[in-house]
């Protein structure tokens, strides 16, 4: 025997017996053994951690990460050994019965282990240990693969005709089922056609999954500040069994494994055979930009003034300042309200405009500002569909979307008009449950039973009507009620779906001529700064803050909730006809709290206050005065900005405005909510 390889033996042992893997070892064997069943192949997975297997011996550490097929066949001689000297297994007969996955805790942070997706060549030769991530774009259906099988000679005076485990064949990694069960191999002693005795074939789980570098995101977006080219492909995962189903649709994951070549028929395709997976969460900003601090104490006199300024400056290189103001106020409270937690606030948006190119623009800069802004492409899936799997195994194979991928993000969807009747009722049952249901009709995919997988779908939805082309395509109704707005074009359902409904007309008159200057400078020069704030608040700061924001924990005052509380139920009362009841649906709470949470995050606090609240009130029933009418409260066309904030007097101006509102909003709850307690001024 070689010297090194025995050394190395003696290491393994030590490592195994301080480690504590030598005793789940034990335990392991204790569960076959007490099973009293006997198999082609008994698995074991022991988990190695690289630094301290090369603490103890470089060597072997290096082998690990290296030979990882080569230093299992050293655990399993050890493993072999250890279970004939202690008796753990009575029906284990020879050593190649013991198949081994090791498992590495992790791999040096070094470039050589990193394989990454988008690069290339893709080394899927070395048959070593790699880290790589990406985001999963498809996933298969679990089915069964051949773990190992015995085979039995057919020539009857051979020795290896007997029923001892003499031709054992396991799965490599990387190998198709053929590699492991087929019909031509022969005996090594005889030559004789080997025949697998099929009471002793071992199954396990097999997934395959599709995977691709997470830079998709950018070429996914409809406007990005990155100019860089750069080749994108998926390739394929294999998850095998305690590892099938431990990826779900659209996350990014970071994976340990063995990169191989498959051939199917006359292709090659390239592979990971899955080690390890593990979830992988980018950690948001701890930070917000100097120049954003020093806004933020500048306005700090009143609650309602920063998130003022931002509206009224943001998204300066695609619109002028101080136009667009409620609209951009409601695309930053949608992009701090976007997490990938279950059960998370969503806010989705929905414009009715009369200039589609600016609003385009103005969603698509502002989408790009999270790392998971999708702006979906008409010729594609909204939601998840359906194929049969490329790889040859026949089974049914979900492929991700624009709504999964921008899970946590914004999934932008253009102009809903545009959208045939299924279309809009599939997208009205998911914003409503937040989930899609996959049908897989067995019968066409090789299953006994039809499936119906539930993806989840965590995202905000932003769309747009034009007013103008639709108009033409539809006959408008008449007797409408005081600022209502004819919306007959979508399903009402679908309306009262989306958590926002904007009316954005194009700027009046004196309006009209910077968005024209602005146009036009722009066409001319798409690089140019034209204002100093693009210039004080960079895109990449507005990025920052976004993460930042939305990563904050908020808490509801009690003073907020009775107010929102006290709101919803004065409405309901005020909202009704005689046939339908009320009008306002019971999704309008949650909206309204997820308003007022992302008017705090948005404001850079904690807390939930009551000016919070307001701002949640004016948003939400100037939308349901462009549904329904308007109501008691009676709220003016534009709310938020009822003038110019050109200046701190204008400001000035707006907050006795908002207190005002304030005022008449709880003379509304006390006239039609009179059981809910407010505390007021007076009192």
């Amino acid at each position: 025997m070689d010297p090194e390889i025995q050394k190395m033996r003696e290491v393994v042992l030590v490592y195994l017996d301080r480690s504590g893997g030598l005793q789940k070892f034990v335990h392991d064997c204790k569960k076959y053994n007490d099973s009293k069943q006997s198999y082609a192949v008994y698995r074991f997975i022991i988990s190695i951690n690289p630094s301290d297997i090369a603490e103890l011996d470089a060597t072997l550490g290096n082998y690990i990460l290296h030979n990882p097929l080569q230093a299992a066949q050293i655990f399993q001689s050890v493993c072999f050994v250890a279970v004939k000297t202690l008796s753990l297994i009575e029906q284990l007969q020879t050593e190649a019965q013991i198949s081994i996955l090791l498992k590495p805790t992790h791999l040096p942070p070094l470039p050589s282990y990193v394989l990454s997706l988008s690069a290339y060549p893709f080394n899927y030769t070395s048959q070593r240990f790699y880290m790589s991530e990406g985001i999963v774009i498809a996933m298969g259906t679990v089915t069964k693969y051949t773990q190992g099988a015995r085979f039995l000679c057919t020539e009857e005076t051979c020795p290896f005709s007997e029923g001892r485990f003499r031709c054992i064949r396991v799965h490599c990694p990387g190998a198709t089922e053929s590699a492991t069960v087929r019909t031509d191999f022969v005996c090594s002693l005889c030559s004789s056609p080997l025949q697998e005795d099929m009471k002793f074939r071992v199954l396990g789980d097999k997934q395959v999954v599709e995977m691709i570098d997470a830079k998709i995101l950018n070429a996914l977006k409809g406007y990005s500040t990155d100019k860089s080219h750069f080749r994108i492909q998926a390739f394929t995962l294999f998850l095998r069994d305690e590892l099938a189903n431990k990826m779900t649709i659209g996350n990014h994951y970071r994976i340990i494994g063995i990169p191989a070549c498959v051939q199917n028929g006359l292709q090659m395709t390239a592979c990971i055979e899955v080690n390890s997976v593990q979830l992988y969460k980018p950690n948001d900003p701890s930070f917000v930009s100097e120049n954003f601090k020093y806004l933020l104490s500048l306005t700090s006199s009143s609650c309602w003034r920063f998130t003022a300024v931002l509206a009224n400056i943001f998204a300066s290189q695609v619109v002028p300042p101080g136009t667009y103001n409620t609209l951009k106020l409601a695309i930053l409270l949608s992009l701090v309200q976007t997490c990938e937690k279950e059960n998370a606030d969503y806010l989705d948006l929905l414009i009715m405009t009369s200039d589609p190119l600016v609003i385009d623009r103005l969603l698509n800069y502002s989408l790009c500002l999270l790392p998971r802004g999708i702006r979906h492409p008409p010729s594609s899936d909204i939601f998840p569909s359906v194929t049969k799997d490329k790889h040859g195994t026949g089974s049914a194979s979900i492929q991700a979307c624009s709504a999964v991928l921008a899970k946590g993000g914004i999934c932008y969807i253009g102009d809903l008009s545009s959208y045939k009747k299924d279309k809009l009722e599939l997208l009205q049952s998911v914003l409503e449950s937040r989930t899609t249901t996959v049908f897989i009709p067995g019968k066409k995919y090789g299953e006994e039973a039809d499936q119906q997988v539930t993806v989840s779908v965590q995202t905000n939805f932003w769309s747009f009507v034009d007013v103008d082309s639709s108009s033409k395509k539809h006959i408008q109704k008449e007797n409408f009620l005081i600022g209502q707005m004819d919306v007959s074009l979508i399903p009402v359902n679908l309306v009262d779906s989306f958590g926002l409904l904007i009316y954005n007309e194009f700027p009046s008159c004196r309006l009209s001529s910077p968005v024209v200057h602005h146009t036009l400078k722009k066409a001319i020069n798409p690089e140019a700064m034209l204002y100093k704030v693009s210039q004080q608040l960079r895109t990449q700061d507005y990025e920052e803050f976004i993460l930042f924001a939305r990563s904050l924990p908020v808490e509801l005052s009690s003073e907020a909730e009775s107010l929102i509380q006290g709101y919803y139920l004065a409405s309901r009362r005020v909202r009704r006809d005689s046939i339908h009841g009320s009008t306002l649906s019971a999704s309008a709470l949650k909206i309204l709290i997820s308003l007022a949470k992302a008017h705090a995050k948005l404001s850079l606090r904690q807390r939930v206050l009551e000016e919070d609240a307001v701002i949640a009130v004016l948003l939400l029933e100037s939308s349901l005065t462009l549904k329904y009418g308007t109501s008691p409260l009676c709220v003016a066309p534009n709310p938020v900005f009822p003038f110019d904030l050109n200046d701190e007097n204008s400001l000035q101006q707006r907050d006795i405005y908002l207190m005002q509102c304030h005022h008449q909003l709880l003379k509304f709850i006390s006239a039609y909510s009179p059981g809910i307690h407010i505390n007021t001024n007076e009192e």
